[in-house]
């Protein structure tokens, strides 16, 4: 009797297996921060593919046979959109057969926020941070076809967006889960709510403290909380600034009294540190994808986090 039960616990692991490794396959997520919101949804059903792995971003993916492989088989990719996952587009058109893919940015009752131009936030009629109220709709009216902010993800009530266009793309794409992807997105925007109060009281302190970024990446996130971005190093994305800018960033420090300059972690900080040198602002880092977190469910929550982090540190560094 014994030996029969210990059989027919194999064989059900036999199929169970198989299935979960199939709900794998059938499902992408293109970056971290996707992926993140993806597993939560499908936790308890399958884990989703990731494609960018490690410090890979958007900006420096480079697609592996295993991933192409991955992307011919895939019933539903998940991605921000063909403006930010730029190096995917063309490999999903000709590997992805029937593949449905849902591009997050195009999530209904999304804030959509109006691209900044040039480097002096406050000189563009966008500038400066306009508060931090929680408005669901579209930033400034934005159309469908209208260009925008691609950093979506950095809001977290767009994060509770996103994840309802991930339960739903699921729950179509696999109908027999559907009543656990509801499930598992009622409690992730529940928890991303709760989050968005938590991380509120916390960057309360330093919302009138102005900065400048090295890379314009973060204005959801600084909307949504309040702070005060003046400006960014680089106007012309993938271009350093030059000297000119440099020294124009310079006397913008001391004129506005700026006490802090963000950068990333995969730029030069060269450029940050020549920015403040003999100003009394201080250089600083923040990711906006991730890149040492590890993959999973809670990394959406450790991501944002970190970057609050980053903020408090450079604009109110303790003692």
């Amino acid at each position: 009797m014994n030996r029969t039960m210990v059989a027919a616990v194999l064989l059900a692991c036999s199929f169970i297996v198989p299935s979960q490794a199939r709900a794998a396959d059938r499902v992408v997520a293109t970056f971290k921060p996707v992926h993140s919101l993806v597993s939560a949804v499908m936790a308890g059903v399958g884990e989703p593919y990731l494609l960018m792995r490690g410090s890979e971003s958007p900006h420096t993916y480079r697609m592996r046979p295993s991933d192409a492989g991955v992307i011919g088989k895939a019933r539903v990719i998940f991605m921000i959109g063909e403006r930010t996952e730029t190096t995917l587009v063309g490999p999903i058109r000709k590997l992805g057969g029937k593949v449905r893919v849902v591009e997050l940015a195009e999530a209904p009752a999304l804030v959509r926020r109006p691209l900044r131009m040039g480097g002096a936030f406050e000189d563009d009629g966008h500038g400066h941070s306009h508060g931090h109220g929680h408005s669901h709709g579209r930033g400034r009216g934005l159309g469908k076809d209208d260009a925008f902010d691609m950093h979506v993800w950095l809001d977290p009530i767009n994060a509770g967006w996103m994840t309802l266009a991930i339960a739903r793309a699921l729950s179509e794409t696999d109908p027999a889960n559907a009543a656990k992807y509801d499930a598992n997105a009622d409690a992730l925007i529940t928890r991303l709510e709760a989050f968005r109060v938590e991380l509120d009281t916390e960057l309360a302190p330093v919302r009138r403290k102005p900065f400048i970024v090295f890379h314009d990446a973060y204005q959801y996130f600084e909307k949504r909380f309040g702070l005060t971005a003046v400006g960014s190093a680089v106007v012309t994305a993938g271009r350093a600034p030059g000297v000119r800018r440099v020294r124009e960033l310079r006397r913008k420090v001391r004129e506005l009294g700026l006490v802090c300059v963000l950068a990333e972690p995969r730029y030069d900080l060269r450029f940050v540190r020549l920015i403040t040198e003999g100003t009394d602002a201080r250089a600083g880092t923040v990711d906006p994808t991730g890149a040492t977190i590890k993959p999973g469910p809670d990394m959406y929550f450790s991501l944002l986090r970190n970057m609050a982090a980053s903020f408090k540190a450079c604009l109110a560094p303790s003692g």
